[in-house]
C-alpha cells in the first residue's frame, strides 16, 4: 500500500510534467542591443523582449520595453530564422507589431497577436513558409524554440536596426516545474512516514 501510494503521487507528477511539454505557455525572452546588432553599432540604447506562446489558444504575446535611443522608432518585429548572429527576413507584421510606439526613443509595448491568422504574419514569410497560416504558425514556433528568431527596434539613425536581441527560453520556467516535482515527492514521503510511526511503535 506505501510503495503503491508513492508510486501514485510519482505518476500524478510525471503526468503533470507531461501536460505541460504538450500544452503550455512558452516564454521567451531577449535583451536588446546595439552591439547585438549586425553589423554591431555604438548605440546606448537598451531594451528587454519577451514573447509568450500559448499553444492551445494560438496566440503570441509580444512586450517590448525599451530607451536611450539615438533616432527615433521607425519599425519593430521579429525576424526568423538564423542562427546567432546571423540575419533574416521578417517573419511577423511589417513594417512594425500592430500599435508599436514609433517616432520615440523611449516606450513600452503590449500586444497579443492570433497566430491563425495570416495578418499576424508578414506576407513575404507566408510565401517562404508554405503559403498557409498552419505552416507559417509552425515554421515561426519551431524558430522560436531553436533560437533561431530576433527582435529588432530600427530607428531613423540606424535603419536596419539599433537595438536587437535573440529570442531565448526563459530561465525561471523548468525550476518552476522541478519545484513542482519536489513538492508532490514531498507530500508522498510525509504521507508514507505518517503512516509509518503507528507500526514502528506498536512494534
Amino acid at each position: 500500500m506505501k510503495n503503491g501510494f508513492l508510486r501514485f503521487i510519482s505518476a500524478a507528477a510525471f503526468c503533470a510534467l507531461a501536460t505541460q511539454a504538450s500544452a503550455a505557455i512558452l516564454i521567451y525572452d531577449a535583451t536588446l542591443l546595439g552591439s547585438s546588432e549586425s553589423p554591431a553599432n555604438a548605440s546606448p540604447g537598451t531594451g528587454f523582449a519577451q514573447v509568450t506562446i500559448d499553444n492551445v489558444a494560438d496566440t503570441m504575446r509580444v512586450q517590448v520595453t525599451f530607451s536611450g535611443l539615438l533616432g527615433t522608432t521607425t519599425a519593430s518585429h521579429i525576424h526568423c530564422c538564423t542562427a546567432v548572429p546571423g540575419v533574416a527576413g521578417v517573419a511577423t507584421t511589417t513594417p512594425a507589431f500592430t500599435g508599436f510606439p514609433l517616432g520615440v526613443t523611449s516606450g513600452t509595448y503590449d500586444n497579443t497577436f492570433d497566430l491563425t491568422l495570416a495578418s499576424s504574419y508578414d506576407p513575404a514569410f507566408v510565401i517562404a513558409n508554405g503559403g498557409t497560416v498552419a505552416a507559417v504558425s509552425a515554421a515561426l514556433l519551431a524558430g522560436l524554440s531553436a533560437g533561431d528568431t530576433y527582435l529588432d527596434i530600427h530607428s531613423s539613425v540606424f535603419p536596419s536596426g539599433e537595438i536587437r536581441g535573440f529570442l531565448a527560453p526563459a530561465v525561471p520556467e523548468p525550476s518552476t516545474w522541478a519545484m513542482l516535482l519536489l513538492g508532490f515527492t514531498g507530500i508522498g514521503f510525509m504521507a508514507y512516514h505518517r503512516k509509518s510511526k503507528p507500526a514502528l511503535m506498536a512494534a
